[in-house]
């Protein structure tokens, strides 16, 4: 199986960022719905040369990887996923993963991306269990994460105040072993 087999779905691809996707994903760092879902620090936007240091230090990092998720069809970047905080020793590793493209969202491409990454993470990198963080009220990350195998382990508590209101923050995980008796 070649490396590019593993990171090819149906009608996505997961490839390396390149420097004509900056300016698209510094886009989505204006948009406050992409941003609200996608990371759990205050909503601010980011110009291009701080994307640009963000996806540098993910490539320089041996803690990570990062993947544009682009569409088969027309090559365009939709989104970002990847693993990061690595840690090696145990096998262990954060999953993210954030559709920056609005008409990307709600239409069944999360699940793909997923087992992609999960495939790549497992076989590939050798690795033990994949965890992740979600807030409570993004309610289509939960369904995908728990529709592929992943089990809520926890709750942070009121965790982040957003619009006046606090949100708890869920963490959940999988191991190798469930994943492999999922498929």
């Amino acid at each position: 199986m070649s490396i590019d087999s593993l990171l090819v779905g149906k009608n996505l691809k997961l490839t390396a960022v390149e420097k004509e996707d900056v300016e698209t994903i510094a886009s989505w760092y204006r948009d406050i719905s992409f941003l609200r879902h996608y990371d759990i620090i205050s909503a601010f936007p980011k110009n291009k040369e701080q994307v640009e240091e963000i996806i540098n230090s993910s490539y320089k990092s041996q803690y990570g990887y990062v993947f544009a998720i682009r569409n088969i069809k027309d090559n365009k970047i939709i989104g970002l996923t990847g693993l990061e905080d690595i840690v090696w020793n145990n096998g262990t590793a954060l999953f993210y993963i954030g559709f920056g493209e609005e008409e990307a969202r709600g239409k069944g491409y999360g699940t793909q991306v997923t087992e992609l990454v999960l495939n790549f993470a497992f076989k590939e990198l050798n690795l033990h269990r994949i965890h992740l963080t979600v807030l409570e009220y993004n309610h289509r990350a939960i369904k995908l994460y728990e529709k592929v195998g992943f089990k809520r382990e926890g709750t942070y508590r009121e965790f982040i105040h957003r619009d006046g209101k606090r949100y708890d923050l869920y963490m959940y995980g999988i191991l190798r072993r469930e994943w492999e008796s999922l498929r």
